[in-house]
């Protein structure tokens, strides 16, 4: 049986809706909810609805928020390996404009005490996973573990490289065979690692063999995966690597989408593509990129971010089999 494992956070997101974000000193109107997040849970949430048997490690405060993370982890049939912390569970303060926008605030609280001793007592799911997926909102020694271990069993290592200004070290990337960085994160692990200064505007609009040409330098033995919003998904592989792929590099079209919120979209692509990866099931890695595509394109026409995450009985119904 195909498998994933997800490793990474769960927050307890406070949506506040409006016409515009809010400035420095501004008070504005907004429609108020709550619900869950935080990349690690999305992440995972979007595998297991995706269709892939998925396992998510995480830390949970002994609070509402780490009750409410265990019930919808059953609901959805995902299974939850959670530290217990002394701290609160993680939150997330995010504000969504008319145009689907959003600028979001993390408080850590349990995420920032997922340790080492916890993911490693998990070693029978990293055994029997195809794909290990994180991110860095979690501890990066941590994350790095975790990497090490999928690396060990066999798995497909996708590190998804949030948020932007996390510190994504060189041993990090150097135990990822996939990264997935969003373009404010591409720029920023350029500037990071390469000393290259790039505006996460200009990201989309740089030529294909110059976006290929940063990707090498910067993650020279992987695949590079720059998720671009509106304006689709890059692709470079190394030449000796390209994953069934016939050329090293390529654009994929965005999919069409009437978007409502694109809080957590980023998320739905991550998880897709690692449960996509797993079933291996298709030719080339076009294929899963297109399918993840598709799927977080699904995502932006619902409200919220875990809970907006799409079935694949609905993917089906849009797009078929």
């Amino acid at each position: 049986m195909p498998r994933v494992v997800v490793v990474g956070s769960f927050n307890v997101d406070h949506v506040w809706r409006c016409d515009a974000l809010p400035a420095a000193g501004a008070t504005i109107a907004g429609r108020y909810a709550s619900g869950p997040g935080g990349k690690g849970f999305n992440q995972a949430i979007a595998s297991v609805r995706a269709g892939v048997a998925t396992t998510f490690v995480c830390a949970l405060g002994d609070d509402a928020g780490g009750r409410l993370a265990r019930e919808l982890a059953k609901a959805d049939g995902l299974d939850l390996r959670a530290q217990d912390s002394d701290e609160p569970t993680g939150t997330a303060g995010i504000y969504v404009d008319a145009h689907g926008r959003n600028t979001i605030v993390i408080g850590a609280g349990a995420n920032a005490a997922l340790s080492t001793e916890h993911a490693g007592s998990h070693a029978e799911a990293f055994a029997a996973a195809g794909v290990v997926l994180a991110q860095l909102e979690s501890p990066a020694e941590t994350v790095l573990a975790v990497l090490q271990a999928a690396r060990q069993h066999g798995a497909t290592t996708v590190l998804n490289p949030a948020p932007a200004n996390a510190a994504t070290t060189t041993e990090l990337l150097a135990h990822a065979d996939v990264v997935t960085p969003n373009e404010t994160e591409f720029a920023a692990l350029l500037a990071r690692h390469l000393g290259e200064r790039i505006s996460a505007d200009d990201v989309a609009t740089l030529d294909g063999v110059t976006l290929h040409q940063h990707c090498r330098q910067l993650f020279p033995h992987g695949t590079v995966v720059v998720t671009l919003g509106a304006t689709g998904v890059y692709v470079s592989h190394p030449e000796e690597t390209l994953r069934g792929d016939a050329r090293p590099h390529y654009r994929v079209a965005a999919e069409s989408a009437t978007v409502v919120d694109t809080t957590g979209a980023g998320d739905a692509f991550n998880g897709a593509l690692a449960a996509s990866l797993a079933e291996a099931a298709l030719p080339a890695f076009a294929d899963h990129v297109r399918f993840a595509n598709r799927y977080a394109a699904l995502s932006t026409e619902r409200a919220g971010a875990a809970l907006a995450m799409p079935t694949r009985a609905d993917l089906i119904a849009r797009h078929g089999e």
